[in-house]
């Protein structure tokens, strides 16, 4: 919150204008503002007022801000544009954190990010050539640093420390990714001149043709099948960033040619569950996760994942599990439902499955451990246990997806059980 606001007198019909400009930067920043919301915001202060600043503050927060993950840049946004009297500072401690070696918390630094790209767009403020005398060395690790190229950064980036533009980047990558699955040697034969299976009845149908004379050994090898895949992703408050781009790679799984899936399922759950899996299939991925994101109502809420699975296990496992599927539950474990009822649908679950791989954007962190009860109750029925939380992890998934030995992080984790 700044110290002051020097903002324009009633009869200064510039203050309009200038809450407009402010609307700008905060959809810039990524927030949903539209026409309707600045003409709002407009009235509410010519009736609220504007002479105290937490009530212009508060005044325009309650018409552009209607999400949790919006706060953030919403303060940051408002504090940098209503004329902070430390804006360059926080301008250059934001865009520049190697010379200043700011050590922020990572949601407000994420946060701060996306304004100061909102207000300036790319360019960095100038920093003073005594500043840059002083701390030399300091300069030196920063031209270290940029010896790695920006599209490695943006692999190891977290989705939820992303900026917009870096959000926009990270989607036209993960549109490049694939998932190619090895095929399964199914109980069914079919004909092969080579095959390592002798084919009986062909090679007595053939003899009957020539009065029981045994001409020709017929042979044949077991046929190959590709398994389908299962999404379960979780879409309450605490995974939205995460869901978003694994909807965006699962997107351009089911609509990549060659990949060997049979099907690609995919359902959402927060509160309930929604089977999305006819919005994959249109090939515009804005359009498709539109009308997801229209179907399932309960986007950003809560978390009910007991529930959600015991309804998939009801009503969707026999339709789309079949012939070994391989399922893919994305969530961050944290559900306040009974252990025990969680922990009876993930078994039933698991042993529905040909494979069953949790991706948890918790593992981002190093001294991640399985202290939350529903983590505790779902870890020992899964085959593997991974990282979601960046582009790198779902390159690694490719890798592991095929590989029956792959337990990603749960050996370790089921130790400190």
């Amino acid at each position: 919150m700044p110290e002051y606001l020097p903002i324009d007198l009633p009869e200064n019909p510039r203050l309009a204008q200038n809450i407009i400009h402010f609307a700008r930067a905060l959809r810039r920043a990524g927030l949903p503002v539209g026409p309707g919301r600045v003409i709002d915001a407009v009235r509410a202060v010519e009736a609220a007022g504007f002479t105290d600043r937490m009530d212009f503050y508060w005044t325009l927060h309650a018409c552009f801000v209607n999400r949790p993950e919006h706060r953030t840049i919403f303060a940051q946004v408002f504090r940098l544009y209503w004329r902070d009297p430390r804006f360059l500072e926080h301008m250059m401690s934001m865009m520049l954190p190697a010379i200043r070696g700011v050590q922020e918390d990572r949601s407000a630094a994420a946060a701060e990010k996306r304004a100061a790209q909102a207000l300036l767009g790319d360019q960095l403020p100038d920093v003073p050539e005594e500043e840059q005398a002083q701390e030399d060395t300091t300069q030196i690790e920063i031209d270290a640093s940029l010896t790695m190229s920006a599209e490695e950064k943006l692999r190891s980036l977290d989705f939820e420390q992303m900026s917009v533009e870096e959000i926009a980047r990270a989607k036209r990558m993960i549109a490049q990714l694939t998932l190619p699955v090895k095929p399964i040697q199914s109980r069914r034969l079919q004909a092969a001149p080579l095959g390592h299976r002798l084919d009986r009845s062909k090679t007595i149908r053939s003899a009957l043709r020539y009065g029981g004379e045994l001409r020709e050994i017929k042979r044949a090898r077991q046929r190959p099948r590709w398994p389908n895949l299962v999404v379960l992703c979780d879409i309450s408050g605490s995974m939205s960033q995460y869901s978003r781009m694994v909807l965006h790679f699962l997107h351009a799984v089911a609509n990549e040619k060659g990949q060997g899936w049979a099907k690609v399922h995919a359902f959402t759950f927060g509160t309930r569950l929604t089977n999305i899996t006819r919005h994959l299939a249109t090939r515009d991925v804005d359009a498709a996760l539109k009308a997801a994101g229209a179907e399932a109502q309960d986007w950003e809420g809560g978390t009910r994942i007991g529930q959600c699975l015991h309804a998939f296990n009801r009503d969707w496992s026999r339709r789309v599990m079949g012939q070994g599927a391989v399922v893919l539950l994305i969530t961050d474990g944290l559900d306040r439902d009974d252990p025990d009822a969680l922990e009876k649908e993930m078994q039933r679950l698991h042993l529905s499955s040909r494979r069953l791989i949790w991706l948890n954007p918790l593992l981002r962190w190093d001294g991640f451990a399985p202290k939350a009860r529903g983590i505790r109750a779902m870890l020992p029925h899964v085959h593997s246990f991974r990282a979601g939380h960046s582009i790198q992890s779902l390159e690694d998934l490719a890798h592991a997806i095929s590989r029956p030995d792959d337990l990603g992080e749960k050996a370790r984790l089921m130790a400190l059980l």
